[in-house]
Order: C-alpha cells, then structure tokens, then sequence
C-alpha cells in the first residue's frame, strides 16, 4: 500500500504540491486566529477546607476531623483527588476536582457534604471554604509603623483589622487579607480564686455569666396607634470596661454579685503565638 501511495505521488506531482500549498496556507491563516494568553490558566479545580479546633493536638485533629471530612468527600461528583494536613488547632484538605469543572459548582458540592458530616464533628467545629485564589497569585506583605511613636502597637493592629484590612478586601483581586504582629486588643477578666472560693462561685458561672452579657435583646414593638411603631430594644453589649464589671454572675444574700467584686478587668493584648509573636 506505501508503494501504491509513492507510485501515485510521483505521478500526480501537480495535484500533491497543489494540496500542500492549500494546507500550508490553511495552517497559517488558522495560526493567526488562534488566541495568545501570556498567562495560560494552569489552575485545576480545587477546593481548600479550613477547620479550627483551638486546644486540639495533630492526632485528634486527624481522627476526629480531617478523617470524616475526607471520608465524605471522597466520591463526591468530580472529585479526583483528596489531600489533608492535619497540625495543632488546625486541619486543611485540599479537594481537587477534574479539570473543566465549575469552580462555584464545585464549591456547592463540598458544601453539601459538609452537610452531612456536620453531625459527626465535634462540638463548636465549623469549617470553612477558603476564598477563591490562583496558583498565579502574588502574596504581598505591608507594614505599618508609628514614626512619631505616638501610637501604640495595640493601637496600630486594631486599625490594621478594622480599616486597612476591610478595605484591601474591596480591592478587584484580592483573596485573603491576613494581619499579624501588633496587640490584638481584648478585654481580659482576671480571676481571683480565693474570691471565688469565698462567695462559692465556680469558674464555669463566670464564663456562662461574661459570654451572655454580650448581647442585645428585643421586647417587640410599641404601637403608637399610627404608621410608626417603637422598637423596644434592651441594650447589652459591651463596650468598656465597666460594663464588664457590672455584670451579675450570680445572687448572694438576695444581692447581685458583680463580675468586678471577684475578678479585676483589665484591657490588655492577646498573647502572642507563632510567627505573630516575631513582629512588633
């Protein structure tokens, strides 16, 4: 058959230059309508899953988390590949799914079986979906510094998580804004334990007492017998630290006691961890 197709070439010489010119020419009229991307999309499909369990070592984090998260979604339609990395507090799995895929529809599909392994978890663990970034994504570190000394570390990290980081997030681009170094400001109740052994307070009334004083409440509506109606509302959350002082842990001798009568409340920074604990 080769000899035939050569035997016929060689005849019909005039007809196969003809036809190499025509595909010759057809190839270079499709090359300059082919689309040039300097930065081809190299990302496959993939899904991050973060879950926190502050207080938890590797092992527990692997057994009681990472486990039947993988386990359910594994299977799931599309999935191709699972990969977890279990550390202290922390368990990330990495779900990618074949290439093509829509990414949103695949993060409808991990949130479905986030659904139905939410009851095997332990108690207070929520994970969560990690923003939609690229592998071509850029990370950028910024810094912030007083340079007349006025401000204080405490001061710069509280701007830095409610003003530079929200808007950095409304920039077109931006995945994830994290922030580190500085004093996070918190609101630290410092118990005295002879206090509490004295009145017969346990640690866990001071806690239920601080975590459900942080709220606000309503009491429905007051009807002025026309178009406008009152919100009755009962203001609870705290702002200072007086607030905190006064909050009622439980009665004694038919009085109130107060927070700050077995606790002193101060307003201090969050001990520092990590690499947070290497910036000032």
């Amino acid at each position: 058959m080769l000899n035939g197709i050569i035997r016929f070439a060689l005849r019909q010489r005039l007809l196969v230059i003809a036809v190499a010119v025509v595909l010759v020419g057809a190839g270079i009229w499709q090359a300059g309508l082919m689309p040039i991307d300097v930065f081809p999309d190299l990302n496959r499909p993939r899904v991050v899953l973060m879950t926190e369990a502050p207080g938890m070592a590797p092992e527990e984090i692997e057994s009681l988390i990472t486990f039947p998260l993988e386990t359910a979604l594994n299977g799931a339609d599309g999935v191709e590949v699972v990969r977890s990395s279990s550390a202290v507090g922390i368990s990330v799995i990495y779900v990618e799914f074949s290439w093509g895929t829509d990414i949103l529809k695949d993060r409808q599909v991990v949130m479905e079986r986030l659904q139905m392994v939410q009851e095997r978890l332990p108690p207070g663990v929520n994970p969560q979906l990690a923003p939609i970034s690229s592998i071509m994504g850029q990370i950028i570190m910024l810094g912030m510094w007083s340079e007349d000394k006025e401000h204080s570390p405490m001061e710069l990290r509280s701007d830095a998580d409610w003003v530079v980081r929200q808007r950095l997030l409304a920039i077109p681009g931006v995945a994830q804004v994290f922030t580190m170094g500085g004093e996070r400001k918190q609101f630290q109740v410092l118990v005295d334990p002879k206090t509490l052994l004295h009145y017969g307070v346990t640690l866990q009334q001071v806690k239920e007492a601080v975590v459900k004083s942080n709220s606000n409440a309503t009491g429905g509506y007051l009807d002025q017998q026309g178009p406008n109606e009152l919100l009755v509302r009962s203001l609870g959350r705290v702002q200072s630290i007086e607030d905190l002082q006064n909050v009622v842990v439980t009665m004694r001798d038919d009085r109130p006691l107060s927070l700050g009568e077995i606790a002193t409340v101060v307003e201090a920074a969050q001990t520092k961890r990590g690499d947070s604990a290497t910036f000032v």
